[in-house]
């Protein structure tokens, strides 16, 4: 389990794209596979959820998913990653490095210790630290999960 808490710095990570590291969450029920944490983040926070949702309908793999709150799930087993999604998007949300194929080896578990210390290292432009603090919308600071925050612009309708 992690002992620590994490943030990571989503406004920060996007000016480093090619970031090699990434962490992988497994959220039971929501998805049953792993996700990268940016791409759960994004959905989650940043996402507008659309109510005709265009990156749902314009998906040709049916990959994409509109689930009963309002968020968008993508089924990594479906998605070809031709970012259909991305170009139609009506407010920029969807970055194509979340939808690029990264080798298996930089996909870190951060339920373990030494991938979350290397995570943490190895993040470009410090995007992603060991944070002692607590979820501060003030600060556009949100939990993830138990564990990990993300900063980032919440859109709030």
């Amino acid at each position: 389990m992690i002992s620590r808490k994490i943030l990571i710095d989503l406004v920060k990570m996007r000016d480093f794209p090619d970031g090699r590291a990434e962490g992988i969450y497994r959220e039971p029920g929501l998805n049953t596979e792993f996700k990268s944490i940016r791409e759960l983040a994004t959905f989650l926070y940043t996402c507008r959820k659309c109510e005709t949702a265009p990156c749902v309908d314009v998906c040709p793999s049916e990959a994409l998913e509109k689930l009963d709150d309002g968020m968008i799930t993508r089924h990594l087993q479906l998605c070809v990653r031709c970012k259909s999604c991305v170009a139609i998007c009506p407010f920029g949300t969807l970055m194509d490095d979340i939808f690029e194929k990264k080798d298996r080896r930089y996909f870190l578990d951060l339920e373990d210790k030494k991938e979350l210390d290397r995570l943490v290292e190895e993040s470009p432009g410090q995007a992603i630290s060991y944070y002692e603090g607590e979820e501060d919308p003030d600060q556009n600071i949100y939990q993830l999960t138990e564990k990990i925050l993300v900063k980032d612009y919440v859109w709030i309708p």
